[in-house]
């Protein structure tokens, strides 16, 4: 897994990047009530808003970690959003990328690194 400063989580499967907010995130905003996820077959380039998050403290937006283009979303957060707070680094997933330029991950913090950084 990967990390942004913004705390998503980025985990590769095959040519795709899964992509969702870590749980140090989840915590953060409190209750998730509302997600709006982006529309497949969407391009995006990185810092691009792709989703709206809204919980009982805030609404959020979550960027996009990469350039790409999505190729699925997880329907699943929008019927429930509430799985956001129940297991955002697992299956509360927000959509998958597939990403340009795969190398551009090597940039990103790994699991120590984004542990250091919220501490």
């Amino acid at each position: 897994m990967k990390f942004t400063e913004e705390h998503e989580w980025l985990e590769v499967e095959g040519d795709l990047v899964v992509v969702g907010i870590t749980a140090h995130a989840a915590e953060q905003l409190g209750d998730v009530v509302f997600v709006e996820l982006p529309d497949v077959g969407r391009e995006v380039s990185k810092d691009d808003e792709v989703v709206v998050i809204e919980s009982v403290k805030a609404a959020s937006d979550i960027l996009a970690p990469l350039d790409g283009e999505i190729v699925e979303v997880n329907e699943a957060i929008v019927e429930d959003p509430g799985k956001v707070n129940e297991d955002p680094e697992g299956d509360a997933w927000f959509f998958k990328l597939k990403v340009e330029d795969p190398s551009e991950l090597e940039d990103m913090m790994d699991e120590a690194a984004y542990k250091k950084f919220i501490s």
